[in-house]
């Protein structure tokens, strides 16, 4: 009888769940965590955490060179607002997503292996899903970072359809708010994109000259600029007139050095959020994130060497399409477009260039 009583709470239990399930999943991951008092039977039915579908290896330590600064020597890289501000810091920021989570990670591995001073290298973590945290830290234990919550909901309603799902998402736009996320004693930072590696040292970057512009970054001048906006956009001097006295180029917003100090006291998010406003009533471009950078900084650009993005590495949307590097030297390599190294690797149709990405990836295994 007893037997029977406990099979009879276990089904009401059960069901319970059951029940339960859908309106969990009405939250985002991480709440629905904290929303949850059930035990931790429940928690790995509802498989919130991004770690529960990845692993990736310890990372070496790196350790700076003997000509860097002593000062950073020994200091533990919690985060806190002393070591967010040192001014002997690289800024380098790093979105952190679970479809590019991979991506990112070896971004973060080929950056450190590459810098004369990698304990020198404070890096901000811009993601929507905090039980990241966790991962990076495990894989780069020496690692000097801090993470930053960006709400979804700040952008969402700017976001218009594009040519790519993957472009709409709300962290592609995190990139226009990090002179807001960031601390205001961070006044200059290196964004870049989860799709790329870094082969040289990115001190080099970071101490590129921007000559009073906001942002530098490599641009492409030969490129067709108009291919960027509608055909409703250019006959429209509302709209065409804002590159009225400036000679716009087109410039990839995958790699950029940002004056966050300028960024903030011209207002550039509000400028960027204007032309996002629009675009959802007039469609007067196709792509994501790229094209209210172009309206607002193209022509106010300092140009930075091409072998800091060399892009498209990605190939376009015709499934097997392969790139070569541009002429040229190559400090960074950048897999932009629709196709990433490691789904290409996973799915056996490597392009040659992916062997390149290989050995900064730290990924184990999938649960």
């Amino acid at each position: 009888m007893l037997w029977m009583m406990r099979l009879s709470g276990f089904l009401s239990a059960a069901m319970v769940i059951i029940v339960l399930s859908p309106s969990l999943q009405s939250f985002p991951p991480a709440e629905a965590i904290r929303s949850s008092n059930l035990d931790g039977n429940l928690r790995l039915l509802t498989q919130n955490s991004p770690t529960d579908k990845f692993s990736f290896r310890k990372s070496s330590q790196f350790r700076n060179a003997k000509e860097c600064s002593s000062l950073l020597l020994g200091r533990n890289g919690n985060g806190n607002s002393v070591y967010v501000c040192d001014p002997s810091f690289v800024h380098v920021a790093i979105t952190l997503d679970v479809e590019y989570l991979r991506g990112s990670i070896a971004a973060v591995h080929s950056i450190l292996q590459h810098s004369q001073c990698p304990e020198s290298v404070f890096f901000h973590f811009i993601l929507s899903n905090t039980d990241l945290e966790t991962l990076v830290r495990s894989t780069f234990p020496q690692l000097k970072f801090k993470v930053y919550y960006f709400d979804p909901d700040i952008v969402r309603s700017f976001i218009s359809t594009s040519v790519r799902q993957a472009l709409e998402q709300p962290l592609n736009y995190a990139r226009n708010y990090l002179a807001d996320l960031l601390e205001p004693c961070v006044d200059r930072v290196i964004y870049l994109d989860s799709d790329l590696i870094v082969v040289d040292d990115i001190a080099k970057l970071w101490r590129t000259k921007l000559a009073g512009k906001t942002i530098g970054a490599p641009e492409y001048c030969h490129a067709n600029f108009t291919k960027y906006f509608t055909a409703r956009f250019w006959s429209d001097k509302r709209f065409s007139g804002t590159f009225s006295g400036r000679n716009p180029c087109y410039f990839n917003t995958g790699v950029m050095v940002i004056d966050l100090y300028k960024w903030r006291r011209f207002g550039y998010t509000k400028k960027i959020e204007k032309w996002m406003d629009i675009q959802k009533n007039e469609r007067i471009y196709e792509l994501g994130s790229l094209p209210p950078f172009l309206l607002v900084l193209a022509g106010h650009v300092a140009p930075i060497e091409h072998r800091w993005n060399q892009h498209g590495l990605g190939g376009d949307n015709v499934r097997g399409s392969c790139r070569d590097l541009h002429p040229g030297a190559v400090s960074l390599l950048h897999w932009s477009g629709s196709g990433k190294p490691w789904l290409r690797i996973d799915s056996k149709q490597a392009c040659p260039l992916d062997a390149l990405w290989t050995p900064y990836d730290l990924f184990a295994h999938s649960m």
